[in-house]
């Protein structure tokens, strides 16, 4: 399946409809088997983040976009703003630039080689452990930005918030499932830490 011919002009809703089809239509990109479950934890769950991302101006990163949920729902709702969709996995980043709006890019490569202090707002869902995908994402976060992430029923804030004074960042905000880390300082020396380290000794 392809996606359509579109412009920055084009309604959204047939894109997102596609976009869904798609995802579940395409095998290694997700578990989830109707695209009736696909809306409500891609679309639906996705947009939830909206608002949030709203508050904060600069050009959005998606890390490790995946299939592309935050990054392709929250690129269509908000077409003013830059949104960069960085994914590791090929596979992924060529079904990504086949579906990814016209204000959306892909990069291939991990959040740990992105360049620093760079963006004004980072975004991840089921990327990682949320302290990993603290001190993922906020390296990438310029003073006064922000990282939201995603996050399930058992994560826990006071960990999260202790990776994020490590890495320039404090937690600011929690609400329904979505978490808010500003990036007060920039990038301390020694972040991003090399591939693989976080995963494996993670700051808090």
């Amino acid at each position: 399946m392809r996606a359509p011919s579109r412009t920055a002009s084009s309604s959204y809703g047939p894109l997102l409809d596609d976009w869904l089809r798609a995802v579940v239509a395409t095998s290694g990109l997700t578990a989830i088997g109707d695209v009736a479950e696909a809306r409500r934890a891609l679309l639906q769950d996705s947009l939830r983040g909206v608002d949030l991302v709203s508050r904060f101006e600069g050009p959005i990163v998606d890390v490790g976009s995946g299939a592309g949920a935050p990054g392709i729902p929250l690129a269509a709702s908000l077409p003013d703003r830059d949104v960069t969709l960085v994914e590791a996995n090929g596979r992924k980043c060529d079904f990504l630039r086949e579906w990814a709006p016209p204000n959306a890019r892909v990069v291939r490569g991990r959040a740990e080689e992105q360049a620093t202090d760079r963006f004004g707002v980072a975004v991840a869902k089921a990327l990682a452990p949320p302290p990993v995908a603290a001190e993922w994402c906020l390296p990438l976060v310029r003073e006064g930005g922000a990282v939201v992430l995603w996050i399930g029923e058992t994560a826990d804030v006071e960990r999260v918030a202790r990776a994020a004074e490590q890495v320039g960042g404090e937690l600011s905000d929690e609400h329904a499932g979505l978490l808010v880390l500003r990036k007060v300082r920039p990038t301390p020396a020694g972040f991003p830490r090399r591939t693989g380290v976080a995963r494996k000794r993670p700051l808090a």
